[in-house]
């Protein structure tokens, strides 16, 4: 059965035609070309594949696009502005928070949804914020510092903070 869905996904309102059991990762990736977002596990082990749905760190593959109706939705490539990093990813670069890359979509969202939850973490609180998310390559060090220097230069950024304003305000 196919319905009618309307997202705002990184600003931008989007009405598609889907089928029920879509997962929200493959209409952000087939349907609409946001292959930022990766498919690492398909079994929701990984967090590769970790979007901001209503302000909310959320799985992609484990919601349906139906669900997601009228939702927010930020995905990795919505979060720079006018070529200008956020402070997660600038901490990623300064504080080499990454290896192959292959995670680092799922890790830099998720980081961005717990600074937008708690401005000021520790480190064990950055730990927990992102337990849910793999990675092969580093020791994890790196990704918290990372964040730690996000938390000490500015936050999740302008988009991720306007996206927890619209979620919450419940604008479509």
């Amino acid at each position: 059965m196919r319905h009618d869905v309307t997202l705002r996904v990184n600003g931008v309102v989007q009405e598609h035609t889907v089928w029920s059991r879509q997962l929200l990762v493959h209409h952000l990736r087939e349907t609409l070309g946001l292959t930022g977002t990766h498919v690492g596990c398909d079994t929701s082990n990984c967090g590769a594949c970790t979007v901001l749905l209503d302000g909310v760190a959320v799985k992609s593959c484990t919601v349906f696009t139906v669900a997601a109706d009228g939702g927010e939705v930020l995905t990795v490539e919505g979060l720079a502005q006018d070529g200008e990093l956020t402070p997660v990813q600038e901490g990623f670069r300064q504080c080499h928070g990454l290896q192959c890359g292959y995670c680092t979509p799922g890790m830099v969202v998720s980081a961005t949804g717990l600074l937008l939850d708690r401005p000021d973490p520790t480190g064990e609180e950055i730990r927990e914020g992102l337990e849910g998310n793999l990675c092969r390559c580093t020791g994890y060090q790196m990704i918290v510092e990372s964040v730690r220097w996000a938390a000490e230069h500015g936050g999740p950024g302008a988009a991720a903070e306007a996206h927890r304003s619209r979620a919450e305000a419940g604008a479509p």
